[in-house]
């Protein structure tokens, strides 16, 4: 069993090295509240990374980077406007608890650099914003905040296609790891997250660990999340 930890603080400006070593001992953010914990209720939390040098796209992966060829897709510094604001009121529609109020659960009002350097990563439509991820990054890493897209478009897989789009930036800027976030020991909605490939997770004794699929364990009762700062994504 892993060690209990449930820890928190507050930052509002965090130095790309800094945020490079809070990733690698399982430490998470949304806005400037920087939280970590190893269990919930009854589920290992499992922070996960995917290390560049050894990945390559799934048959899978590849067929919804296929599937989703007539989509534009943009990078720019993370901003929040009207536009994005009633793409998060659709999105969250397609859920029926633990619903959240506003994108500023997860993002700061000044996203672009507080507390660190953030991007947003846009996906377009025939002119039309469906799919929005912010981020993070570090000096030898990257990590993804939270991201949301057009319910209208869920055959579409855009979660998957927004890692995917934020795994080739990674690439591309020569960083060493992508943080993809939380997920369970136990199987979860989160499970996507387990099947990105070239995984490790952190074991909560300072370890990161080849991920094996096996770690899996028998499911448990659903979650009630005990904060909406402590939401995975």
């Amino acid at each position: 069993m892993p060690p209990r930890l449930d820890e928190y603080f507050l930052a509002a400006e965090v130095a790309p090295e800094q945020m490079d070593a809070l990733w690698a001992q399982g430490w998470r953010h949304f806005g400037v509240y920087f939280f970590r914990y190893s269990r919930l209720q009854n589920h290992t939390v499992l922070p996960l990374r995917v290390r560049l040098a050894c990945y390559s796209p799934s048959q899978s992966q590849r067929r919804i980077l296929k599937r989703n060829r007539d989509l534009q897709f943009r990078l720019q510094p993370a901003f929040v406007n009207a536009q994005i604001e009633a793409l998060f009121e659709r999105h969250k529609q397609r859920f029926s608890q633990n619903i959240p109020e506003s994108i500023y659960n997860f993002v700061s009002r000044r996203p672009a650099r507080i507390p660190c350097r953030c991007h947003s990563l846009t996906l377009h439509h025939q002119g039309r914003l469906v799919g929005i991820s912010y981020l993070d990054e570090g000096a030898q890493a990257t990590s993804s905040i939270y991201q949301c897209f057009d319910p209208a478009y869920a055959r579409r897989s855009l979660g998957i296609l927004m890692i995917l789009f934020s795994i080739r930036l990674s690439l591309e800027c020569g960083k060493a790891f992508y943080y993809p976030g939380y997920a369970y020991q136990e199987p979860s909605e989160y499970d996507y997250k387990k099947r990105l490939g070239a995984l490790e997770y952190f074991d909560w004794k300072g370890n990161w660990l080849n991920y094996q699929a096996g770690l899996s364990a028998t499911p448990q009762p659903a979650l009630t999340k005990h904060s909406p700062e402590g939401a995975l994504e």
